[in-house]
């Protein structure tokens, strides 16, 4: 008698079998969609390098700008990306690079263009204005200063890293 307490009726084997298998069936179809929505979230981010963009002696108290390209890497597809830097020393040598793009509708700012308002960042777009410094000239479209890249210089060579936005008004 106790031997038919704990035998397993073919109802429950079938009920145990179908469901262990469609388990793992589910299983193989989820992880893949489950790594494929994580993977993302656990790569480094792309573009974080510094990239060589001029040596440090072409840079004067002038405001020039240099262009130079990033490497991008979106899914499986690579590609180089153009950007541009407006980069000076203060007087007292520190490099200072701005980033071109106006923080108003982001239309890119061009040094000394405009004759009434002479050694400013000038965007013709909507005649926003930039002091030396990249902060916005108060009364112009632009509600925030222009962003500033990390900067770092090694062997002679200025290299930019991410532009990055700056709290002060």
């Amino acid at each position: 008698m106790s031997d038919n307490k704990h035998r397993v009726t073919r109802r429950q084997f079938l009920n145990y079998t179908l469901t262990g298998v469609g388990g793992f069936m589910a299983a193989g179809m989820l992880m893949p969609m489950l790594r494929f929505a994580f993977d993302p979230l656990l790569k480094d981010e792309a573009g974080t390098d510094m990239v060589a963009v001029a040596d440090v002696k072409e840079i004067t108290t002038e405001p020039k700008r240099f262009d130079f390209k990033v490497k991008v890497k979106d899914a499986w597809y690579e590609s180089e990306e153009p950007k541009s830097a407006w980069v000076y020393k203060t007087d007292k040598g520190e490099i200072i690079a701005l980033s071109p793009i106006c923080k108003h509708l982001g239309c890119t700012v061009d040094w000394n263009t405009d004759k009434e308002h002479p050694n400013q960042f000038f965007c013709p777009c909507h005649y926003g204005r930039y002091t030396k410094d990249g902060t916005n000239v108060p009364g112009t479209p632009p509600q925030a200063p222009l962003d500033r890249y990390e900067y770092k210089v090694k062997d002679g060579k200025l290299y930019l890293g991410k532009a990055k936005p700056r709290k002060e008004a």
